[in-house]
């Protein structure tokens, strides 16, 4: 399984990014896909979900409102898009094919947002 993020970078508060996983190696349309973020010096940190179909969404209550998950299985893609950006979102970006009972065995190599404040 290989799992490739993109689209971080630096932006300033209140702007906004989307964030890309392109997943191969598995079959993708059958896996719901996390997306996780881990802060400089903190532990990790699950900020949204989707299943398979892309017909269910969840969000962390830090990003709700300002977030939108979604996905292509034709492309074995999710995204992230990421509004109003704030300094406490600055973190990397992790995707994970979300296995039964939120075991998460795969993750990419991560995308780095920086938010200036």
């Amino acid at each position: 399984v290989q799992l490739v993020e993109s689209g971080g970078g630096l932006v300033q508060a209140g702007g906004s990014l989307r964030l890309s996983c392109a997943a191969s190696g598995l079959i993708f349309s059958r896996y719901a896909m996390s997306w996780v973020r881990q802060a400089p010096g903190k532990g990790l940190e699950w900020v949204s979900d989707i299943n398979s179909a892309g017909s269910k969404t969840l969000y962390a209550e830090s990003v709700k409102g300002r977030s939108t998950i979604s996905r292509d299985n034709a492309k074995s893609t999710v995204y992230l898009q990421m509004d109003s950006l704030k300094f406490e979102d600055t973190a990397m970006y992790y995707c994970a094919p979300r296995g039964g009972s939120w075991v998460y065995d795969y993750w990419g190599q991560g995308t780095q947002v920086f938010v200036s404040s």
